[in-house]
């Protein structure tokens, strides 16, 4: 449901700030039935005590309230750097009837930069597809934040293009541009032959690069579940055209079925073993399970980094 009245909202030309704010709230009041219960009372000005630190910034009244101990923070804190890596090829842009993997993954975005302002952290965001099209440096002022909510709105308005994907140069050149140690949170289909092995070896090793260079990664794999993961389709032949390519293929579904699963089973193994051998975090992101799942995932990553 929440999807739905999204994709309403993104027809009838919504600011994103607002609706940024919108899944914001939504997340935080849902951190009330979570095991972050309590965290999000006072987001701006306290995180959570530190076992052995001083107790003297402890908010007691606080503590009364929600039973856990939080510090007051202060105006000059900024614990974090986070980077949004946004692709935005062509199979980013599927399903076009419902909200599609870059809606998501830019929305998605723009609710973690309202969070990470609450928290006084820096933000920056990268765009690319074949190459880098946009990327801007991490600062935490208001100007910064509302010049990303345009440049997210400039992209959504923008028609589908056909555009390629080269995830591993786009994250080289990422990775020598970003000196400092930083969170880097990926949106991806992951999409390039990745059902190749190799293919995907050359992913890893850009994003080992990151590693590298001592950032923090967290890799939202963006599928739609029912057609792109389950390839749940009625029998009859469809005409499939590559997103990127534009290649096209006739064909029954149901009889490539089993192969389909099989090599997406392949893909999805390659994944977690390489993100595991990097010691990168990778969640599944899917389109159906709505914003909250990926941005508890989001922060209980950015918790572990304080």
């Amino acid at each position: 449901m929440a999807n739905k009245i999204v994709l309403e909202d993104l027809k009838d030309g919504i600011n994103i700030e607002l609706l940024a704010r919108q899944v914001v709230e939504g997340f935080i009041t849902g951190l009330h039935k979570s095991p972050f219960h309590g965290f999000s009372v006072e987001f701006a000005e306290h995180r959570l005590y530190n076992e052995g630190e001083s107790v003297r910034n402890v908010d007691w009244k606080l503590f009364a309230k929600t039973e856990k101990m939080f510090t007051k923070r202060f105006e000059e804190e900024t614990n974090l750097r986070c980077h949004l890596l946004i692709d935005a090829s062509s199979s980013m842009f599927y399903p076009q009837q419902l909200l599609n993997k870059f809606q998501f993954s830019a929305l998605c975005s723009a609710a973690i930069i309202n969070l990470l302002k609450k928290q006084r952290d820096a933000f920056g965001l990268t765009i690319f597809a074949d190459d880098v099209e946009l990327q801007t440096p991490a600062k935490s002022t208001m100007v910064h934040e509302k010049f990303l909510y345009h440049q997210l709105e400039r992209y959504l308005g923008e028609p589908v293009k056909d555009k390629k994907t080269n995830i591993a140069e786009s994250l080289h050149k990422i990775a020598e541009s970003l000196p400092k140690r930083s969170m880097i949170v990926l949106f991806s289909d992951l999409f390039e032959n990745s059902s190749n092995e190799k293919e995907l070896s050359t992913i890893f090793a850009a994003l080992q690069h990151l590693k590298f260079n001592k950032h923090e990664i967290i890799v939202f794999n963006v599928l739609e579940r029912k057609h792109e993961l389950e390839f749940d389709f009625e029998n009859r032949p469809y005409q499939f055209i590559d997103a990127e390519t534009g290649e096209q293929i006739k064909l029954n579904p149901t009889q490539y079925l089993e192969e389909y699963k099989r090599m997406m089973a392949v893909f999805k193994e390659n994944l977690d073993t390489k993100c595991a051998q990097l010691k990168i975090d990778l969640v599944n992101a899917y389109l159906e399970d709505g914003f909250n799942p990926t941005l508890n995932a989001w922060l209980i990553k950015r918790n572990k980094m304080s």
